[in-house]
């Protein structure tokens, strides 16, 4: 057995915690990175999973709400202007394609998102205006407590409540999102649109607390734009380890974690699956699901730890598809479609939309599909060889298939994807088996195998909800980054405030490890 002596252990290389660490280690830190997995990046990665050549985002493909962040819009560890990261900002994010054929886009530019609403809405397009202004107004205060731990809820909605504009905000911070579309939009086909756009989120759009979504969304895209990393999304994990390594630091592969060394309540380093420890001096590091606390760490109160297992995950995970194609897709809506990043294939109602979630609720699985697609080489070839392109195709389904069970994934989702492309072909003239070279398919149980983070596929951790959101994410308890009884241990991951997606969030973890260690983020190497 062997020991080796660090300043910060951090466990798992999801981006969150390569950000956190990257942080320390540019405050001179010196850092070990540890991953279960053969690969780094977590929910961050790109690989070539179909043949050669070929380079598709295993899970997440835009980087949007780090754009916001200091780490990129400052770049502020220089992971842009030292260690190759760049970005492509596509005008259209986002678009609506009908079974008609009609679309709607959503662009970066609020004037051409008004003229396009217009087309079906007047009434709707000065509405989008408003929605859009003020989603403005609230943007600084958002993206103020988006990246650092979060105020605690009490005090933040105690400060709201004495203006008007405070109490405003808060309403809104409590409705679902489709309480929002439905106050602002009355045509169907614009309905459709901004009600699918809010449920990226992995969360139906009626689930209470949502509401605050919609205007994040469009005030951050109108600022910020959306990202797509040049040579793909894992490009933002490869940066950051970059990061890691030039200023001293380690990441390491296929070392799995049993558990997080205290003495006397402090955390002091890790004892892994093959006998050997890494000491930590400062601190560790954890992205540890909730539901795995009592296990990962001894001596944590018992009520804290029956909290966390309490922690609810969400009822829509996703299917996958990751396909090589011959040839770019040939949207039958017309070339305009291959200028957006998503592409959403709609149903023609509204309630069509709903009962999908409604299915997913009481875990059947749905007759009609929500498809979610992005072909990123429209955007940066650089992912296929050329005249060939990718596809990223998603849907959302229950974990538990209700045929039997998380297994029999397994055995149907080779029958389940081709009932996906089936469901396609109104939409897209090329997507068959002509056009497919090889194809790659996640179900939910494989999201779980891929990450300890993913429980029961939920890929943003856990569920965001009402109650799940803010310092109480995931729990009260363990909203500020921490685990109350254990001294310098801290979390991260999408389990963590602000959430799952690529926020860089864990700048707010090694924000709190700068305050109790002296350090200042202005003093960086």
């Amino acid at each position: 057995m062997t020991e080796t002596n660090y300043d910060i252990v951090t466990i798992g290389s999801g981006h969150n915690g390569l950000v956190a660490a990257a942080y320390l280690a540019a405050a001179g830190r010196k850092v070990l990175v540890v991953e279960r997995q053969p690969w780094f990046g977590g929910g961050v990665i790109t690989r070539e999973l179909t043949v050669p050549g070929f380079k598709h985002d295993q899970h997440s493909m835009a980087h949007i709400f780090i754009q916001a962040n200091p780490l990129i819009k400052d770049d502020e560890l220089g992971l842009i202007s030292k260690f190759g990261l760049k970005y492509i900002y596509p005008e259209i994010p986002l678009m609506s394609v009908f079974k008609d054929g009609s679309t709607l886009a959503l662009y970066t530019d609020r004037q051409r998102t008004y003229q396009e609403i217009a087309r079906f809405s007047q009434k709707d397009a000065e509405s989008y205006l408003r929605l859009s202004e003020l989603g403005a107004t609230y943007l600084p205060a958002i993206v103020g407590g988006m990246f650092s731990v979060p105020a605690p809820t009490g005090a933040m909605y105690a400060f709201m409540d004495q203006s008007r504009e405070g109490r405003l905000m808060m309403s809104i911070m409590q409705k679902s999102a489709y309480d929002i579309v439905k106050e602002y939009f009355t045509d169907e086909r614009v309905l459709l649109h901004f009600t699918r756009m809010v449920s990226e989120n992995l969360t139906g759009p009626e689930e209470k607390g949502t509401g605050i979504g919609l205007f994040v969304f469009l005030s951050f895209l109108e600022k910020y734009g959306i990202g797509v990393a040049q040579g793909g999304s894992g490009q933002l994990s490869e940066a950051l380890i970059r990061c890691i390594e030039a200023h001293g630091g380690s990441v390491l592969a296929n070392i799995s974690v049993e558990k997080v060394l205290t003495e006397k309540g402090r955390a002091v380093g890790i004892r892994c699956s093959d006998g050997r420890t890494f000491k930590a001096r400062d601190g560790v590091i954890g992205a540890i699901h909730p539901h795995d606390i009592g296990k990962f760490i001894d001596g944590v109160a018992p009520e804290i730890v029956e909290d966390a297992s309490k922690v609810a995950l969400t009822e829509n995970v996703v299917f996958t598809i990751h396909a090589a194609l011959n040839e770019p897709l040939q949207f039958k809506c017309g070339d305009k479609a291959r200028s957006a990043m998503m592409i959403e294939l709609l149903p023609d109602r509204i309630d069509t939309l709903r009962g999908h979630f409604d299915d997913l609720r009481y875990g059947r699985l749905p007759k009609d599909s929500l498809i979610g697609l992005g072909s990123v080489t429209n955007i940066d070839p650089s992912r296929a060889p050329a005249g060939k392109a990718t596809m990223h195709v998603w849907d959302y389904v229950p974990y538990e298939h209700p045929n039997g069970g998380a297994k029999h994934w397994d055995e149907c989702k080779e029958d389940f994807a081709w009932g996906l492309v089936e469901k396609m072909q109104p939409y897209i003239s090329n997507v068959n088996k002509d056009n497919i070279i090889k194809w790659h398919c996640d179900s939910p149980l494989d999201m779980e195998r891929h990450s300890a983070s993913f429980r029961k596929g939920d890929i943003h951790g856990v569920a965001f909800n009402l109650v799940q959101n803010g310092s109480h994410r995931p729990t009260p308890d363990l909203g500020q980054n921490t685990v109350p009884g254990i001294d310098r241990f801290y979390l991260v991951g999408p389990f963590q405030h602000p959430g799952g997606g690529v926020f860089g969030a864990g700048r707010a973890t090694a924000m709190r490890m700068f305050e109790d260690l002296g350090l200042s983020v202005d003093k960086l190497n």
